[in-house]
């Protein structure tokens, strides 16, 4: 008999959710809200589900972020209307609150704008000729708005505190990202930081130490600032701020302080038996080096060049030789210090989780202190809302809302039972569990913050400086307990792996041209991981070009690996970098193709890897990101269209489109080589029939080498991490292509960027071009 009597209560809640289905005119607008919501929801399942770059990352997948972002800036005034709609239908004779389904939709507007936060970036740094309110006026404004929805329209005590409290936790989350955003905007540790990093490394006690050749000297010298460089600052001066000194070391983490305790502290050793926690430190004072490149501040000066240059590629350096297969794990954690630092980078400007303010004491305050606060707030909204009688206000939040008088659970079996036989109970059914999926993911929301917060890089590199500055945490058990249970679940995640895309101009599909539709190219190009040849051959030609006194850091767009072979030369000597990658890429593509039937040699099957792995990365880079490469972006996309457009005439339709089945077309093109003749000594040559001559040429080379292929493997591998190391570096007045890195690392970063950053800090850069002569008679 209770079930019956339930499920008779329920019956009332259908009808009065339905009713106004009834009114034909209404109709529309009643469905339109309900797939609305429908969509929404299952974007925001997504969303906290599937969008995350890894098991602990606090940038989302920047392709979800923007169809959120589009779609809720369309959301509050669409269901405002649909809200009015509702409210109307519903306004009858005696009518003295607001109608059920009128309800339902401000429910779904409430929930939804707390979680619009989970798809707004938090702003660390202020850009300039913005203020800190950016933003922040109009996530008031549809608090605001929501607010006077509830208090306007509720009458019922048990619902307007219900609605209330859901109304105040919207006003809490904007109060929260306030904080975060005036914090980080004026605080030295954060937004005044990269500034502040400049005067500390102008000071005379930040100089790497002596250029030795012990690895561990190097490293326990370093005064590269991790943590705590905020608080030696006494004041701003004319060229930035003065600094005082930190003589007793308890102030400032220094990198060579985390190098020195993990020798001499026992429980320190033991957690990093493998150097990953300083390696972790590593990244983070050269991510805040990095800043500046980012925020218009003057770049790293010759001797700050010089000291990071010795301190990853010296004798004895983090990176120091290329023989042995330790050296090629030197190679691994180099590029794993460089992502690190990427990842800082992409967390600290597009995260959605305040993972920068990350420490001890903002763990308590935000999400302990805090939350304490909203639940105080809460009862008082409760108490106000049952006009200071605490009995009857607590009693009617029970009895003025179907949910908690009846029972989620009890409503849930009745709505089953009769779902498959009543229409109304159908769509009774679907709109509630549109409001339970949204709590749902409200709460997953919120635990996955917490998660992500607790593991993330930033916060274990503060409990490292607390540990590091502070004797009595050195001694507290549990605090050492709490960092090897952190240390051993980050162990069972998993962590984004340095990837590169892959497009090839022979095998990859064109139904979704990049230039045209980039974010359905981009999904269906195959990802694959660095390999290690590559990073090892990358890091190894590196080390040559910043330790060759006769280099000096100048880097070759691929002549150096050719240098023997002139008929080879001559296809790097054009002034478009994007026609010299188009045209490797083609005669790379080819050679692979003839060089099929030829099983490689251990050494051959290493430089392959490596050559085809970059070609198809740098072809990629054209194709999809030429605003990384180092000249003028509408040029190359020409170069790249020119190159595409001759390859579908030359190729024919179904292998151009199709060329997964249909194959690549190679012979086609291998026939422009013989029709053309001697196709290098022509000066008017297209790319695709430079990439067919050269293709024709490397085949040219291994048959006078007896038929093996290795020596040409060679010169391709080298001459592929030549011209990917040649594009990685900016000018110093380059803002073009620093802007289109940080584009970038919205997604976390990518291969190039860490390359780029790596090379700013060691000084890697291209030759300057050659003056242009100007007649005087043109200038007068």
């Amino acid at each position: 008999m209770d079930g019956d009597a339930s499920c008779g209560k329920t019956s009332g809640l259908v009808w009065n959710l339905t009713s106004s289905y009834a009114d034909q005119s209404n109709d529309a607008s009643m469905v339109s809200a309900t797939v609305i919501m429908f969509i929404l929801a299952a974007l925001f399942f997504n969303l906290n589900l599937f969008s995350g770059l890894s098991d602990a990352s606090a940038i989302l997948d920047p392709k979800v972020r923007v169809a959120l972002s589009k779609a809720l800036s369309l959301f509050l005034p669409v269901m405002s209307y649909l809200f009015s709609e509702a409210k109307n239908a519903g306004a009858g004779a005696g009518a003295r609150d607001l109608p059920l389904r009128a309800q339902l939709i401000l429910t779904w507007m409430l929930l939804v704008e707390l979680l619009r936060n989970k798809v707004e970036a938090i702003p660390m740094q202020q850009q300039q000729g913005d203020g800190w309110h950016k933003g922040t006026v109009e996530r008031a404004g549809r608090v605001a708005w929501l607010g006077s929805l509830v208090f306007f329209n509720m009458r019922g005590a048990g619902r307007r505190a219900a609605f209330g409290i859901l109304w105040l936790l919207c006003g809490a989350k904007l109060v929260q990202r306030v904080t975060f955003t005036l914090v980080g905007n004026n605080s030295y540790a954060y937004g005044k930081n990269a500034r502040l990093i400049i005067s500390y490394m102008r000071a005379p006690r930040v100089p790497v130490g002596s250029h030795g050749d012990d690895h561990e000297l190097l490293l326990k010298t370093c005064r590269y600032a991790v943590v705590g460089e905020d608080k030696l600052v006494t004041g701003p001066s004319p060229d930035g701020y003065s600094l005082s000194a930190d003589d007793s070391a308890t102030t400032t983490t220094t990198v060579g302080k985390i190098w020195q305790l993990a020798e001499a502290d026992p429980f320190l050793a033991s957690v990093d038996q493998d150097g990953r926690l300083r390696r972790l430190c590593l990244s983070m004072a050269l991510f805040k080096l990095l800043r500046r490149s980012f925020e218009h501040l003057p770049p790293m000066s010759e001797a700050e060049t010089r000291d990071c240059r010795d301190l990853i590629f010296s004798r004895g350096g983090l990176y120091s030789s290329s023989s042995s297969e330790q050296d090629q794990k030197a190679a691994e954690e180099l590029f794993e210090v460089m992502k690190d630092e990427t990842l800082f980078l992409s967390e600290y400007y597009h995260s959605v989780v305040p993972v920068a303010l990350a420490s001890p004491m903002f763990l308590l305050a935000n999400y302990l202190i805090f939350p304490a606060m909203v639940l105080l707030l809460c009862l008082v909204i409760v108490v106000l809302c049952g006009n200071g009688n605490l009995i009857f206000a607590f009693r009617s939040v029970g009895s003025d809302n179907y949910s908690v008088s009846f029972g989620l659970a009890k409503m849930a079996r009745c709505l089953l039972k009769r779902v498959a036989h009543s229409p109304s109970v159908f769509f009774s059914t679907i709109d509630l569990s549109i409001t339970f999926l949204l709590i749902l993911v409200l709460v997953y929301e919120q635990v996955w913050e917490l998660v992500v917060f607790l593991f993330s890089n930033w916060f274990l590199v503060s409990l490292l400086h607390g540990y590091a500055t502070t004797v009595k945490l050195r001694l507290s058990a549990t605090f050492c307990w709490a960092v090897r249970r952190i240390l051993w679940v980050r162990s069972k995640m998993s962590h984004p792996d340095l990837t590169v895309k892959q497009f090839s101009a022979m095998r990859s599909c064109r139904l979704c041209p990049p230039t045209i539709l980039p974010a359905l190219s981009l999904m269906t190009l195959p990802t694959v991981a660095v390999p290690k040849e590559v990073k090892h051959s990358i890091a190894d030609y590196l080390l040559t070009t910043a330790t060759t006194t006769s280099r000096r850091g100048l880097v070759s767009n691929g002549k150096l690996a050719v240098a023997g072979h002139r008929e080879l030369r001559r296809a790097c000597e054009s002034e478009s970098v994007a026609e010299v990658i188009l045209a490797w890429h083609v005669a790379t593509c080819l050679f692979e193709e003839t060089m099929k039937e030829c099983p490689p040699t251990p050494a051959s099957r290493r430089d392959m890897i490596v050559a085809t792995t970059l070609s198809k990365y740098c072809a990629y880079l054209v194709a999809v990101q030429p605003e990384l490469l180092p000249e003028n972006q509408e040029s190359t996309e020409r170069v790249f269209q020119a190159m595409e457009e001759e390859l579908r005439r030359t190729v024919g339709f179904w292998s151009y489109y199709f060329s997964a089945v249909a194959g690549g077309g190679h012979e086609q093109i291998l026939s422009l080589a013989e029709k053309l003749g001697q196709a290098l000594e022509l000066v008017e040559m297209s790319t695709l029939q430079k990439g067919a001559s050269l293709g024709r040429a490397l085949e040219d080379e291994v048959n006078c080498a007896g038929g093996a292929p290795e020596g040409m493997w060679k010169v391709l591998a080298d001459l592929w991490v030549q011209l990917l190391v040649y594009v990685a570096p900016t000018a110093l007045d380059d803002r073009e292509r620093v802007m289109g890195h940080a584009k970038v690392l919205q997604e976390g970063g990518g291969f190039l960027t860490v390359l780029w950053a790596l090379a700013t800090h060691t000084g890697i850069r291209r030759a300057a071009p050659p003056p242009v002569a100007v007649d005087i008679m043109e200038r007068v």
